[in-house]
């Protein structure tokens, strides 16, 4: 990866649906040349996928969005882990994490009743130990709106 690469991640990660044309005039490239480059970091992975991200307040039929901090049982791996929380329903991110828990688990359950049926699966069935929830309100920034951060990493 190049300069210009990271740039057009960095335009890419504010507004992920711009034209190849609008892409290239900011980057001072063609818009065959920037889609080539913008196809072969896919075809890398270096961009894995494009997504929509929804304010958990505007989606209010979708029940209740909720940050789950995880410690595994000792017995646990972290692939045991992963394979099977993946299994379970309503889990939409699972990230690895440094500090006091193991995870941080992003979910969506319908109602409390619905919440308190997932945790205890996941401590059935994919070894949690512990866990602590929170629920969250609402979106205070999205990606690109966020003032102060660009999104990226510069040095």
């Amino acid at each position: 990866m190049d300069r210009l690469d990271r740039e057009i991640l960095g335009i890419l990660q504010q507004d992920a649906r711009i034209s190849y044309r609008d892409l290239g005039v900011r980057v001072g490239l063609s818009a065959n040349a920037t889609a080539d480059r913008v196809r072969r970091m896919r075809r890398e992975g270096v961009i894995r996928g494009f997504t929509t991200i929804v304010d958990p307040a505007a989606d209010t039929a979708g029940g209740l969005v909720v940050f789950i901090d995880v410690t595994l049982r000792q017995d646990t791996t972290n692939e045991e882990f992963e394979r099977q929380v993946a299994k379970l329903s309503g889990i939409t991110e699972v990230v690895h994490v440094t500090g006091e828990h193991d995870y941080l688990v992003r979910a969506r359950a319908a109602d409390p009743a619905a919440l308190d049926g997932l945790l205890r699966r996941m401590k059935r069935e994919a070894g949690v130990a512990q866990s602590n929830t929170r629920i969250a309100l609402r979106a205070a920034t999205r990606p690109g709106q966020s003032p102060g951060w660009s999104g990226q990493f510069t040095g």
